[in-house]
């Protein structure tokens, strides 16, 4: 346990009030943020995240990813999200909410696969399919997944390449590695979705498969069209 004592008796505290709110009780593993921020277990038949900030930081992008990404499409398979739960100490504000239950395992423990996960080619298929859906809808406004200013800046420190002039934007999970996705698939943690350039959570994907070059290459495959540019508008 990396998180400072004092936080996770607060935190454990806040999950024991979150589960009497909703009258269900926090049993099995359970699963850390960053940093102790959030704190997730199952709960009964439902999964419940409970997330915390500061007093009077609480809201914006991360703070309200989840309940904002309720206006997804059902074609973006992810644990439906029932009942959110607010509240506030003199220090601290707190967020809970219920989710239901993925009833399939994360791909894997951490984001960089260190092994093949043997995913089978219907998997590739519904991954595609979702990544397609998400990227149909329209950037929001006000959600960033990521900042052009922060690519401008990293692309030609890392590559030694500018980014193009002109970047195509779509919408974006985000954070698409191996630990948010399930074998169902269902896509996880949708905390920092929004604007991305198109094709980021493939071109995310693949990077976190680099150890794995059979994976890697399967990827280049089966999301090829999300790696290689935008699909064509239709004619008219």
């Amino acid at each position: 346990m990396f998180e400072a004592p004092a936080t996770v008796d607060r935190m454990l505290a806040a999950q024991r009030h979150a589960a009497d709110q909703f009258g269900l009780r926090a049993t099995g593993r359970r699963v850390w943020g960053y940093q102790g921020r959030t704190v997730s277990a199952a709960a009964g038949p439902h999964w419940l995240r409970v997330v915390c900030a500061e007093a009077s930081t609480e809201g914006g992008t991360l703070w309200d990813g989840p309940s904002a990404s309720r206006t997804l499409p059902a074609s973006v398979p992810r644990p439906g999200l029932f009942r959110i739960r607010d509240w506030n100490t003199d220090t601290y504000a707190y967020r809970a909410e219920l989710y239901a239950f993925a009833p399939d395992p994360i791909v894997s423990p951490r984001p960089v696969l260190d092994a093949d996960p043997g995913l089978p080619e219907t998997w590739w298929k519904e991954m595609t399919s979702a990544l397609d859906a998400l990227a149909d809808v329209p950037p929001p406004t006000g959600r960033e997944a990521v900042r052009e200013e922060y690519l401008r800046r990293v692309i030609p420190q890392f590559t030694g390449h500018q980014a193009d002039a002109a970047i195509t934007w779509s919408t974006a999970h985000g954070d698409l590695h191996y630990g948010n996705v399930t074998r169902g698939p269902h896509i996880l943690d949708w905390e920092g979705w929004g604007r991305a350039p198109y094709g980021y959570d493939a071109a995310t994907l693949y990077v976190y498969a680099f150890l794995i070059p059979e994976t890697a290459a399967h990827i280049r495959t089966e999301l090829a069209p999300s790696l290689t540019g935008p699909r064509p508008a239709p004619d008219c």
